[in-house]
């Protein structure tokens, strides 16, 4: 009987090390919650939506910064910038009467 030969995955990087998903998943987040701070224009007023996109903007160029060398974060600062969209729509309409 032969022995079988372990198969490895396969190596896509550019040194031969594995690449990870994480990056594009954060990214992905990332954009999605981009749509929502574009959307946010709807209720919000035009000083707010600037102070917003200005945030999303910071959390995109360190999600960039990131890319490399901590891409698992990627996700979490996606995460976040959902969460302060969140927290800034709903304190702005309990509080400052938007929408």
């Amino acid at each position: 009987m032969a022995r079988r030969r372990k198969i490895r995955p396969p190596r896509t990087g550019l040194h031969g090390e594995r690449v990870s998903p994480w990056p594009w998943v954060g990214l992905g987040a990332m954009v999605s919650v981009g749509f929502l701070y574009g959307a946010s224009a709807l209720v919000a007023p035009w000083w707010a939506v600037l102070l917003l996109a200005l945030g999303w903007v910071a959390g995109l160029v360190l999600c960039l910064r990131w890319w490399t060398p901590h891409p698992r974060r990627l996700v979490a600062v996606a995460a976040v910038a959902a969460l302060v969209w969140f927290a800034v729509l709903v304190a702005g309409a309990r509080f400052l009467d938007w929408g």
